[in-house]
């Protein structure tokens, strides 16, 4: 099993993120890519000392992009985790 740190890479903050967050007790995270649900749910609560309910998960794929010339390189796959928290816990993010 590996450290929480290897599985939360960062939080994400952006609008949708903070409204996630005011209205349903929603915290967005940018996880590892082999993380799943369970390794994700114990790692929020150690870190955070929180109480989760529910995780949701979404993989993205790296986009393609243009280098120098005419040669196309691609940046990383990566994973977004959504998580729940019980009703009347909170995270200070900022």
């Amino acid at each position: 099993m590996n450290a929480p740190f290897d599985q939360i890479q960062t939080v994400i903050l952006t609008e949708k993120a903070t409204l996630l967050s005011e209205k349903n007790n929603q915290y967005v995270f940018r996880v590892n890519p082999k993380a799943n649900k369970l390794e994700i749910k114990r790692a929020v609560e150690e870190l955070f000392k929180k109480t989760v309910v529910d995780v949701n998960t979404a993989n993205f794929a790296g986009k393609k992009k243009r280098e120098r010339t005419a040669s196309f390189g691609r940046r990383a796959n990566w994973k977004k985790a959504v998580v729940t928290l019980k009703e009347g816990d909170k995270i200070e993010l900022v």
